[in-house]
């Protein structure tokens, strides 16, 4: 029977591998180092196969959530991160939805401001998208 040392070896070759046909948010490659770590504790350190595993475990969470804030891009927390500008072709009543025109084509609008109304051919920002309906701000309000 091998050791546990080729099997942590191994199991790690496997999970690294796996993360390049099945990316899966470095989710698989942590856990793959974290074996070639235990393969290696094993070796020197760790008899108990049960301490083995505690310790995969173990360094598997912490180096999936250590990697997370690496992995991840950082949000902004401005509302309009690439102004998009469109023209309402319709007035937006408050808390209602309307008309814009953009990029060519007639969108479903919605003001992100529900007590703010938009009078029609007016030019908006187009702040995100929700489903087929965008969400936007009058371009007046945000430059005054």
């Amino acid at each position: 029977m091998p050791s546990y040392t080729v099997i942590w070896l191994l199991a790690g070759s496997v999970l690294c591998l796996m993360e390049l046909f099945l990316p899966s948010a470095f989710v698989a490659f942590m856990m793959g180092i974290s074996a070639f770590i235990v393969a290696l504790l094993s070796r020197f350190v760790l008899s108990s196969v049960w301490l083995q595993v505690f310790a995969w475990l173990f360094l598997s969470t912490l180096l999936v959530f250590g990697s997370r804030r690496f992995v991840q891009p950082r949000r902004r927390n401005t509302k309009i991160q690439n102004a998009i500008t469109a023209e309402t072709l319709t007035e937006i009543p408050a808390g209602k939805t309307g008309r814009v025109l953009y990029e060519g084509n007639s969108w479903q609008a919605r003001c992100d401001d529900d007590k703010l109304s938009i009078s029609s051919h007016q030019r908006v920002y187009v702040v995100r998208r929700e489903g087929t309906t965008l969400i936007v701000m009058p371009e007046n309000l945000l430059h005054s």
